[in-house]
């Protein structure tokens, strides 16, 4: 393991975040703690993600995407984001692609994403 890859698996060490294993097309539910004042609290974000960046390492991202109130809403979340409470897989998604910016330009039925059922976690 080369030099680079032995620090950054000490960073992430240190953090001890749980990071569930899901991809793009998934439906993920992310807390997010927000600051209003001296006052924080966690503020749930529940969309499609549509992309994960840098893969698992810690300069990772995954976007989401959701629908609020009929406008699409697009948030980039960093993996190991010290505001980022907990994230937890609502439903897997069958998809072909590994970026499904396509979504952006669909609406309704033909925005779906067919239920993966067979899903089979990865080893670790």
């Amino acid at each position: 393991m080369n030099l680079i890859a032995q620090l950054e698996a000490e960073q992430i060490a240190a953090l001890g975040k749980e990071i569930p294993d899901f991809k793009a097309g998934d439906t993920i539910r992310v807390g997010y703690k927000v600051t209003e004042g001296s006052r924080s609290r966690v503020q749930m974000y529940e969309g499609v993600c549509i992309s994960r960046k840098n893969g698992s390492g810690i300069a990772g991202s995954f976007t989401v995407r959701k629908i609020s109130f009929g406008e699409g809403v697009e948030r980039v979340f960093p993996l190991f984001s010290t505001n980022i409470d907990s994230i937890t897989v609502v439903r897997r998604g069958r998809v072909r692609r590994a970026k499904l910016y396509y979504l952006r330009a669909r609406r309704g039925k033909s925005a779906r994403i067919a239920e993966d059922a067979h899903y089979k976690p990865k080893k670790a």
